[in-house]
């Protein structure tokens, strides 16, 4: 039995998967489930090796490079079928001390996640500069490229980043004419949305220069350039107070060791009754270390926090966290969407790069969806304020006004329906 056929067997128990070697060979494993699609893949000759090697980042460069081909199913398939036999929940590892390289190699990739400011700009482009068209593909027409909320798993992913939106913009109880900060802000979709919903000022921060073109060209179109603007710098450096921050899927980017530096900054720029809403994917169990094949293709430089680390972050600077929000599956559920997308998209995205780049691309889609939905991934709302009365003594404002910003927008209303709604927004 050759040493990659031991692996599978071992990995593989629920679902079917059979391997064909290049020799011709072929051996299947695990049993039929009626949960997993049965999946069929050919390695060819050197594939093994890689895998076996280096498990993670030789299969996806396996794939990518075409050495590992999928005969029946996709790479969907394939990584839900492997991930399913190893559950995060249901891994006792997961209660073992870790062994010496692992420690070894949890420091080395802490001193690698040191981002200092030049190196943030480099690593943003590495991703965020990628060609609009590619971005087009496969977001929602509003191009909100993180975790979207499912009221429903039926609805939409337009539908669900609408109402992730307005589920941020409910926690944050803006007032007409507060001041928000947003940092991180994309292609600006956030930042219009409070605008046009609440009627406050808001500055959104990005590293990303592509980013930030199709951010102020968006604001011009709409005519509120003069009260939704967009600046290329470092949230280190922006200076001013504002009344509100809100930051969804930046704090990936921000590095362990300068938590206390965002969480101070921030801090700084807060109003003293100023309410800020922190977005950001998370790890459900403790501190661990990035995947191989996201620092080399993806996300140069990211790092997903675990809740102690962001608590150690801000800890001893005076906050109070107001609400925590775990989001388990809905970053699973937006991701499925954005992989049916890509595979749909694949002719154009292929002419626009090539099919190796649409092998990696949808590898990582799925690679993530399998993380949320099998692995140890989710997405934390943490709600912080500088004053103890900067918010309603309950959570029943946040449904409120979520309940009437989606009133609003059924009836083709903006903030003066929504204020005199009722809503609470400050």
């Amino acid at each position: 039995m050759a040493l990659i056929d031991r692996f599978f067997e071992r990995a593989v128990k629920r679902g079917q998967l059979t391997v064909i070697h290049s020799d011709g060979a072929t051996r299947t494993f695990g049993a039929a489930d009626a949960e997993l699609k049965p999946v069929t893949l050919r390695l060819a000759k050197g594939a093994q090796r890689r895998i076996l090697t280096d498990p993670s980042l030789g299969a996806a460069e396996a794939f990518i490079d075409g050495d590992l081909t999928l005969e029946q199913g996709d790479i969907l398939d394939l990584l839900t079928l492997i991930t399913a036999n190893n559950r995060w929940e249901d891994n006792p590892s997961v209660l073992q001390p870790k062994p010496l390289r692992a420690l070894v190699d949890g420091i080395m990739h802490r001193l690698g996640r040191i981002n200092m400011a030049k190196r943030s700009k480099r690593n943003v482009a590495h991703h965020y500069d990628l060609s609009d068209r590619l971005y087009d593909l496969f977001l929602d027409a509003d191009r909100q490229y993180s975790c979207a909320y499912f009221g429903d798993v039926a609805n939409s992913l337009e539908q669900a980043q609408i109402d992730k939106k307005a589920h941020i913009a409910a926690k944050l109880a803006i007032q007409p004419g507060m001041k928000v900060l947003d940092i991180g802000c994309g292609w600006g979709g956030m930042a219009l949305y409070l605008h046009r919903k609440t009627g406050a000022e808001v500055l959104g921060v990005t590293l990303s220069e592509e980013q930030l073109k199709v951010a102020r060209r968006r604001a011009e179109e709409s005519g509120v350039a003069d009260k939704v603007r967009f600046e290329l710098i470092d949230y280190r450096h922006v200076t001013g107070q504002f009344d509100r921050i809100v930051s969804v899927g930046m704090f990936e980017h921000v590095g362990p060791p300068f938590y206390r530096t965002f969480f101070r900054k921030c801090r700084e720029l807060l109003t003293p009754d100023g309410v800020m809403l922190l977005h950001t994917i998370g790890r459900a169990g403790a501190p661990g270390v990035t995947d191989k094949f996201t620092l080399k293709y993806i996300f140069p430089g990211g790092y997903i926090p675990a809740l102690s680390e962001i608590a150690r972050g801000y800890e001893g600077m005076r906050y109070f966290l107001t609400d925590v929000e775990v989001l388990r599956l809905h970053y699973a559920h937006t991701l499925k969407h954005w992989y049916d997308r890509t595979v749909a998209a694949k002719e154009s995205i292929v002419a626009l790069y090539d099919e190796r780049f649409f092998r990696m691309w949808s590898f990582y889609l799925a690679g993530c969806y399998v993380s949320f939905w099998n692995g140890g991934l989710v997405n934390y709302q943490l709600q912080f304020a500088r004053s103890r009365d900067a918010l309603p003594l309950t959570r029943d404002y946040m449904v409120d006004g979520e309940r009437a910003l989606h009133e609003v927008a059924t009836a083709g209303q903006d903030r003066a329906e929504l204020h005199a709604a009722g809503a609470f927004f400050g």
